[in-house]
């Protein structure tokens, strides 16, 4: 007889058994997440990073976009565990180094790096690069005007970063609305609360090279705005040749978090083809119509979906560490 079949009586000491036995075979491998976890190990935790991101930001003010994409891409594959930071070695290579990660800003990687370096001065060995990741994201969001939503804390880092997994678990800019919710479905996230988080696109920028066929030759899309079109195709002639070359996503406003996204996509200034998809599509276009007439309501189901975003697919002690490096497992032949 298995333990959870012995677990159906009611007598009070079989209770009793279930409680101490079976849960924990339950829940051991189950991070358990709260917003104090690092009050008594790093007490200076929260500051030591909201000084590093305010400082990171005034410095390059497109880290808060940066890092809000690097969070995203990070829980989207196996879950918010720090796995896009590894580096790839002899032995593996790592997710950032995918094509479709290509284009991962390097300032996100800086802040994450410079707040490690300075909590293993003030708490060696304490805090997961995972936790890091999370409560940057959230600090630089506040910082250029987004939402306020608590971070709850305690994930470990993972051991797992294959690049060959990242295709199909995030999105694209080619793909449909059914692809796309299909890949937000599967981490627990409704149609409704895809378009929220889609709205962090009023930050950041895109590479010429994720919109361009949008802007040439016979497949041109003919509903975006005429000027805007113009204005990228000056802007991205010579993408070919340097592909560091990007736009805005945001055209209007784009170092302020705020809903002015959703108010482009109903003036053909969609960047991407799958923001304009979203104002195209009659399942989504009624969040984007809410969201561009109103900024609260954006907001406030942005903050739902960002606080559970990160608690996607989290590691416990058991299925994670604390890496002393963010770059590195601790076991570097992992």
């Amino acid at each position: 007889m298995s333990n959870m079949q012995f677990c159906r009586g009611f007598n009070p000491f079989v209770i009793l058994f279930c409680l101490a036995v079976v849960a924990p075979i339950i829940s051991a491998d189950v991070a358990i997440l709260r917003t104090d976890y690092y009050q008594k190990t790093c007490p200076d935790f929260h500051k030591i990073v909201r000084e590093a991101v305010t400082t990171k930001q005034v410095q390059q003010p497109t880290t808060a976009a940066g890092t809000l994409r690097l969070f995203f891409h990070d829980c989207f594959l196996e879950g918010c565990d720090a796995s896009v930071l590894i580096a790839t070695n002899s032995f593996n290579k790592a997710e950032r180094d995918d094509d479709l990660n290509d284009s991962l800003p390097g300032d996100a990687f800086d802040i994450v790096t410079r707040i490690k370096t300075a909590l293993e001065l003030s708490c060696p060995g304490v805090v997961s690069c995972a936790d890091i990741l999370a409560q940057a994201t959230r600090d630089l969001v506040t910082m250029v005007g987004g939402p306020y939503f608590d971070v709850k804390l305690g994930r470990k880092d993972g051991f797992e970063s294959k690049a060959h997994k990242v295709r199909g678990n995030v999105p694209m800019a080619n793909q449909t609305v059914p692809d796309i919710h299909g890949i937000f479905k599967k981490n627990g996230f409704s149609l409704r609360e895809m378009v929220a988080l889609s709205g962090a696109h009023t930050i950041g920028f895109s590479h010429c090279k994720e919109f361009s066929d949008r802007l040439y030759g016979s497949r041109a899309d003919k509903e975006i705005n005429p000027r805007f079109a113009a204005a990228l195709k000056d802007l991205c002639k010579n993408h070919t040749v340097d592909d560091t070359i990007a736009a805005f996503n945001d055209v209007m406003t784009p170092g302020k978090f705020d809903n002015m996204y959703f108010k482009n996509l109903k003036r053909g200034l969609g960047l991407l083809a799958s923001d304009h998809i979203l104002i195209k599509d009659n399942s989504t276009k009624p969040f984007v119509d809410l969201y561009a007439t109103n900024e609260t309501a954006f907001f406030e189901d942005f903050a739902r979906a960002m606080e559970k975003l990160g608690t996607v697919g989290v590691k416990g002690d058991k299925d994670g560490e604390v890496r002393r490096r963010c770059d590195h497992f601790n076991n570097l032949n992992v």
